[in-house]
């Protein structure tokens, strides 16, 4: 059996942070843009843990100039996303025939716990590694040995898949057997699937 490690984001789940966010801004809002652009340069550090919830909730409505409630920023922060079904098929047959599946995400405060209550599917992991938790994020190399030490991962066993190059680089860096998935071409993931399971059932 196998280990995995899977990012949450544009692998698990597609997200689209600005058309949520846009219609929290009043309609005269002078640079609307530039507002959201603020609060995703600011995101690494909330998910690093180096911002709480309420303090973050307060300068995103402050920067967004909105009228908005704490509620409905929340509200318009988590609906952002939708599933990857063809990724959820392969994470079930995964769990299904007995590998161990580990969450392994850059988030924050506000997406959990709500997105495992929302997403009840999640169910299938067997952990987590969430870097608003842990206080650090990917691509740093902390947050990649706090999941091997945690999880007591052999990297060239551990499967791992996640969408951004620098979070594969890292994770070669560590040894792990890693893909660059895109959304676009699930079959890609598949074939490189089928071709890595085939040479750990060698070893």
């Amino acid at each position: 059996m196998a280990d995995f490690l899977f990012d949450i984001g544009k692998v698990l789940l597609d997200f689209d942070f600005e058309s949520s966010l846009v219609t929290l801004l009043p309609p005269d809002h002078p640079a609307p843009r530039e507002a959201l652009a603020k609060l995703i340069e600011k995101k690494d550090e909330f998910e690093a843990g180096k911002i709480s919830v309420g303090d973050y909730t307060q300068w995103a409505i402050e920067t967004l100039e909105t009228t908005a409630t704490i509620e409905d920023f929340h509200a318009s922060w988590q609906n952002i996303f939708t599933p990857n079904n063809a990724m959820w098929a392969a994470a079930r047959k995964l769990s299904s025939d007995g590998h161990r599946l580990i969450l392994f995400s850059n988030t924050n405060g506000i997406h959990c716990p709500w997105i495992f209550q929302k997403y009840p599917e999640f169910s299938i992991f067997h952990g987590s590694i969430l870097s608003f938790e842990v206080d650090a994020i990917k691509p740093q190399p902390l947050i990649y040995q706090h999941a091997i030490e945690k999880y007591s991962l052999v990297p060239e066993k551990t499967l791992y898949i996640d969408d951004l190059p620098a979070n594969i680089r890292t994770g070669n860096e560590f040894g792990f057997r890693s893909h660059q998935y895109d959304l676009n071409n699930h079959p890609a993931f598949e074939a490189w699937l089928a071709v890595e399971m085939g040479r750990l059932s060698l070893t």
